[in-house]
């Protein structure tokens, strides 16, 4: 079954779950952050099929979220690289990861904690705040629309 795409969707939300909101591709990306690099690397980990690997880390690189380079070690290989686009994923795994951490059942299950690599203390929560630097929550904000698009009126049949 063919997913519906949500690329032109006039929600920022929609159009970021249409390239990264499998499950797949967010551990993928997660994974290449870890470090893996190689398609072997990654099938270790997820112990995803061979098949469905090769779609989702294709769909990462023609979203320009990973791209391909040539091996580190000289070798034939060739190795899957995050992208600038695909570094600015990283506040959205730490959110994922923190919010599982507070509401998660087994939160003494969570095999590994987020530290700052130079201190080694855990990483401060994420938080929203105002330009002013106030913090805010949902209630705090709410949606104008953009000036700058021109919504489409519905079609006829």
């Amino acid at each position: 079954m063919k997913r519906t795409s949500l690329e032109g969707a006039g929600c920022p939300i929609a159009r970021s779950l249409d390239v990264i909101g499998d499950w797949w591709s967010m551990l993928i990306i997660r994974d290449a952050f870890l470090g893996a690099r190689r398609f072997g690397e990654f099938q270790k980990s997820l112990g995803l099929a061979k098949n469905i690997l090769a779609v989702r880390l294709r769909a990462l690189v023609d979203d320009g979220i990973l791209k391909t380079a040539p091996a580190s070690d000289g070798s034939a290989y060739q190795e899957y690289v995050l992208t600038p686009k695909g570094r600015g994923v990283f506040p959205v795994l730490v959110a994922l990861r923190q919010w599982s951490e507070e509401f998660d059942d087994s939160p003494e299950e969570i095999a590994t904690t987020l530290v700052d690599r130079e201190k080694g203390r855990p990483v401060r929560k994420l938080e929203l705040r105002s330009q002013d630097g106030r913090l805010l929550a949902g209630g705090d904000t709410m949606l104008k629309p953009n000036p700058k698009v021109r919504i489409k009126p519905p079609r006829s049949g």
